[in-house]
């Protein structure tokens, strides 16, 4: 299991993909240009950014925060991101005694406006399934070792509640801005599965 975000893919899949859309295309069951625009959106106007932003507006406000952490949508909504698979965000905060890490057991839920698309391992069937049972190796193989002492709680994803992780911010950031403080946050870490880097 890797934590690339790339859409590395084996030729046969990307065949049976390009196959597919050519497929419902010719049928007129979907637009081009609509699954481009759609995929763009995700891809560059919507994605980790947004997250970011949001993870770096709760460490620099503490209101901000404790209002993200009671009620995640509308606190995610204030900065201007909601939209599909954004309807219902919960956001818990890893601590240094605890750690959560999100999956989606059944498919992929993911909270698309604060994250964009989801990664090809969150899609994975043996992270599904493997992070349910032994997060603490999971976590470890993906780059992520935990004390022992630290409790990890995993978030399952589901239609009605996306999990958002707001990460530990990390030492040697006191003195940094909110727009200084954005580029060091990583969608993996908004999932659980990485910490925010020091810088």
């Amino acid at each position: 299991m890797t934590t690339t975000g790339g859409s590395e893919r084996s030729p046969s899949v990307a065949l049976r993909t390009e196959a597919l859309e050519q497929l419902l295309t010719e049928r007129g069951l979907i637009d081009p240009k609509a699954m481009d625009a759609i995929i763009t959106r995700y891809e560059t106007s919507v994605g980790p950014l947004n997250g970011a932003k949001v993870v770096a507006r709760a460490w620099t406000d503490p209101d901000y925060r404790r209002r993200l952490l009671e009620d995640g949508t509308a606190s995610i909504k204030e900065l201007g991101f909601s939209g599909q698979q954004g309807e219902h965000i919960v956001v818990v905060e890893n601590t240094p005694t605890t750690h959560n890490v999100v999956v989606c057991t059944l498919c992929s839920c993911y909270p698309w406006p604060v994250l964009g698309l989801p990664p090809s391992w969150y899609k994975d069937p043996a992270y599904r399934a493997r992070v349910v049972r032994e997060p603490r190796t999971v976590l470890a193989e993906m780059g992520l070792t935990l004390d022992d002492d630290v409790q990890i709680i995993v978030r399952d994803s589901t239609s009605e509640v996306r999990w958002l992780v707001l990460p530990e911010r990390p030492p040697g950031t006191e003195r940094l801005t909110e727009e200084e403080l954005v580029p060091l946050i990583t969608r993996d870490a908004m999932v659980g599965v990485a910490k925010v880097a020091t810088p």
